[in-house]
């Protein structure tokens, strides 16, 4: 009953936080914070990758499974539990949850505790989507992520927080409402053969021979192609992926800063996951009969995010499309089906939420500071925030696949394992395109560092620039530190994603 455990002091914290007078409503949040955190952290200690792998005949780690509702023949469940993909998630929601509060003591400053509470809620319903292994269960977490995330945007956000918080919402309930039609349509084509909605359950029976019919008129070639696509779409949104990307900017930009932390680092990744979880894992034959298909939206996505990156002049702006690019290596990576292609993807998403979360909260220090975002209101900052602007740069190079950094070991396993990828036709050429990505990635990077960081000190904003408090610093270094912790010491999580994803493999006949 662990991630029960955890689940209820999340929930438990956000009503007492809620409640609390707004003066101690961050101390409070930040401490309650805690609990999950160092609870994940033990998880991960006493996890077993290969024992703990499902689809292996192994049983999901601190899983518990109890009868709920029977509903029109089938038994909704309390069914919750871990394997390798979701136990790093896991550990990333806490680490960063914990830090954005942490770096909200500075900009939030009015309703501190309604604020503070939709944080935790957020992180219970984002705890629950990566343990949740009952469709109902997993999609009712699924949707309850998007409440306290959109009053986040629409109260505490920017000027035009109420268009970014209804855009926000409107994208991902329309992706939601296509994704639940696609997977509830492959559960009624499969008839009796599942009674009821567990995600492993259904994987297998999907495997079956003749297991699924007809359903609405479509035969079951058809069903799963019109299945895969509508959970497709739904899943893209949330990612998201070009074209569906357009909610993200505006979110993100209207977003108080603690909230494009986690907006970034992982909410992004439910789609990712999910993508994972469903697309890639049940229906693996109609992934490798459109592969083409799907690497083209993953390169586009690499290289038209990281253009589009070019182009900003908000520091946020730059970011945000910095995690349209990352998401499509994150795709390329899928559609490969080798051990290291989908092990680099699930690493890849770890990577990238410390190192967005990372960026997002050092442009948040300089914002606090300067009171500006755009890149030529400001020069010079390194002789004034030298610590700040040192770990910017450390962030900037992560980015950029520096060695000995988490986003150098995510690019490399994913490019050794999608470049040999025998599912995919033409896996070099895809490969190599999204390769460049990285080029385009350095040069907008660098070209902001160098007007913003360095040169002769302006600021066009009347603001007496000081060094940032330690609360605000803190955060940073120790996002800073697991960056460099998993590029140094990939193993801490690329094991146990190794366990988990072979057996996806088997399902999918990649190598």
């Amino acid at each position: 009953m662990l991630l029960e455990a955890l689940l209820a002091s999340v929930l438990l914290g956000a009503g007492i936080v809620a409640l609390a007078p707004n003066r101690y409503a961050g101390k409070l949040a930040a401490a309650i914070s805690l609990v999950p955190l160092v609870g994940s952290l033990y998880l991960w200690s006493a996890f077993d990758g290969v024992a703990n792998a499902l689809l292996s005949g192994g049983e999901p780690a601190f899983e518990t499974t109890i009868a709920w509702i029977d509903l029109a023949g089938y038994q909704l469940q309390w069914h919750v539990g871990l394997d390798g993909v979701s136990v790093p998630l896991v550990i990333l929601t806490t680490i960063l949850t914990t830090a954005a509060i942490v770096s909200a003591w500075t900009p939030i400053d009015e309703r501190e505790s309604q604020f503070y509470a939709l944080v935790l809620l957020l992180e219970a319903g984002l705890l629950g989507v990566f343990a949740a292994l009952d469709f109902f269960l997993w999609f009712v977490f699924w949707e309850v992520v998007l409440v306290p995330m959109y009053f986040l945007i629409a109260i505490w956000g920017g000027p035009r927080r109420k268009y970014a918080a209804i855009k926000f919402f409107v994208y991902t309930n329309v992706a939601s409402l296509a994704m639940f039609i696609g997977f509830i349509a492959l559960v009624f084509g499969l008839g009796d053969s599942v009674t009821t909605l567990g995600l492993p359950e259904i994987t297998q029976a999907l495997q079956e021979p003749g297991a699924l019919g007809e359903f609405a008129g479509l035969g079951p070639a058809a069903l799963k192609a019109a299945a895969f696509f509508a959970m497709f779409a739904g899943f893209a949104v949330k990612v998201p992926m070009v074209p569906f990307h357009t909610w993200l900017p505006d979110a993100h930009v209207e977003a108080p800063t603690p909230v494009s932390v986690l907006l970034a680092g992982v909410l992004l990744k439910m789609g990712t996951y999910a993508l994972l979880r469903f697309n890639f894992t049940m229906l693996p034959d109609v992934a490798k009969a459109n592969a083409e298909i799907i690497a083209i939206f993953a390169v586009v996505s690499v290289i038209y995010g990281a253009l589009l990156a070019l182009a900003q002049r908000d520091l946020k702006r730059i970011v945000a499309y910095s995690s349209i690019s990352s998401m499509g290596y994150v795709l390329l990576g899928l559609i490969a089906y080798t051990v290291h292609g989908l092990g680099g993807a699930t690493f890849q998403m770890v990577s990238h939420g410390f190192i967005s979360g990372l960026m997002f909260m050092v442009v948040g220090v300089i914002y606090n500071q300067t009171h500006t975002r755009m890149v030529g209101d400001m020069s010079g900052l390194a002789d004034r925030m030298p610590v700040t602007v040192g770990i910017f740069v450390a962030a900037a190079f992560g980015y950029m696949g520096l060695p000995l950094m988490s986003g150098f070991a995510a690019e490399v396993l994913i490019f050794l394992g999608a470049f040999p990828s025998t599912v995919l036709p033409g896996a070099p050429i895809f490969t190599a395109l999204a390769m460049f990505g990285i080029v385009i990635v350095a040069g907008y990077l660098l070209l902001a560092m160098q007007r913003t960081l360095f040169g002769p000190f302006s600021l066009a904003t009347d603001y007496e620039l000081g060094r940032a408090p330690v609360h605000d610093v803190a955060p940073l270094v120790v996002l800073l530190a697991c960056v460099i912790a998993l590029g140094v010491a990939p193993d801490l999580f690329y094991g146990m994603i190794q366990d988990a994803v072979r057996p996806i493999l088997e399902l999918g006949g990649g190598v």
